[in-house]
């Protein structure tokens, strides 16, 4: 049989349509650390559309519940601010299903040992990582697993891929990058995170971003403007711990209605 050809209108939409999935993507590394990853489990369902600068990236999906809210964690329903020291929930972004909160605890978290180090130097690594992680157990339920498979949060010793600039379109390195994943198990919405901490980061640094990252990965998607908070948008040279404020945005968060830990066929009422 001779080659098949493709009909040039063919082609020309398929180039069209990657050119445009390309510059989605491209707009959204551009905006910083929060990328989203979509891991598609069915081909039948309702279609997410998600607005990156003047491109639309549109992904199939099953269809989700109503946004719908959970129980506050019990750490988290039993805190108060008594210095009423304010939040920056505005800052705070939502995603094509909600908040991304957490409902089943405790969270599982892994920290991958590194291997191009010394055990010595690793251990310190995963040390000063388990630090910053540790101090959000205060506020929800974690654990730490041996095994990345059964883990919602997992930690790696990895650069971050190069930040393309928006402005000056030159890559740029950076310290840190979380990122999730949205899946279906049994037929509920849920999501696990990965985060990715610069080799370059050590000490405090470490534990610094260690906290940062994963305030991303309990569902604080987005920045404080302020330095004296651990979510604050940029690494300064004394790091803050986890502030009242952190707090306060945290337990914001867990207030809000989500499709993450709902089934994607329950369609009652709130």
């Amino acid at each position: 049989m001779g080659k098949r050809t493709q009909h040039p209108i063919f082609n020309t939409l398929i180039n069209l349509i990657s050119r445009r999935l390309i510059t989605a993507l491209a707009l959204f590394i551009g905006t910083g650390l929060l990328i989203v990853f979509i891991n598609l489990q069915s081909s039948n369902g309702f279609t997410i559309t998600s607005k990156y600068g003047y491109s639309d990236l549109i992904i199939s999906f099953p269809p989700p519940s109503p946004l719908k809210s959970h129980p506050l964690p019990p750490k988290l329903a039993q805190w108060q601010d008594s210095t009423n020291s304010g939040d920056y929930f505005s800052q705070v972004t939502t995603t094509q299903v909600g908040y991304l909160i957490w409902s089943q605890f405790p969270i599982s978290v892994y920290v991958e040992p590194p291997k191009a180090i010394s055990e010595k130097q690793a251990q310190a690594w995963v040390n000063g990582v388990l630090e910053g992680v540790q101090e959000w157990s205060t506020y929800l339920p974690l654990i730490v697993v041996e095994q990345p498979e059964s883990a919602n949060i997992t930690i790696v010793r990895k650069a971050p891929p190069l930040q393309i600039s928006p402005v000056s379109n030159i890559p740029r390195a950076r310290s840190a990058q979380t990122t999730y994943e949205l899946y279906t198990s049994n037929k509920v919405l849920s999501h696990r995170f990965t985060i990715l901490l610069s080799p370059t980061q050590t000490g405090e640094y470490l534990i610094a971003a260690a906290r940062h990252e994963f305030g991303h990965a309990l569902g604080i998607w987005g920045h404080s403007p302020l330095q004296t908070d651990a979510l604050y948008f940029s690494q300064v040279r004394q790091p803050s711990p986890i502030s009242v404020r952190d707090v306060n945005t945290l337990k914001r968060v867990y207030e809000q209605p989500t499709s993450l830990g709902w089934s994607l066929m329950d369609n009652s009422a709130t």
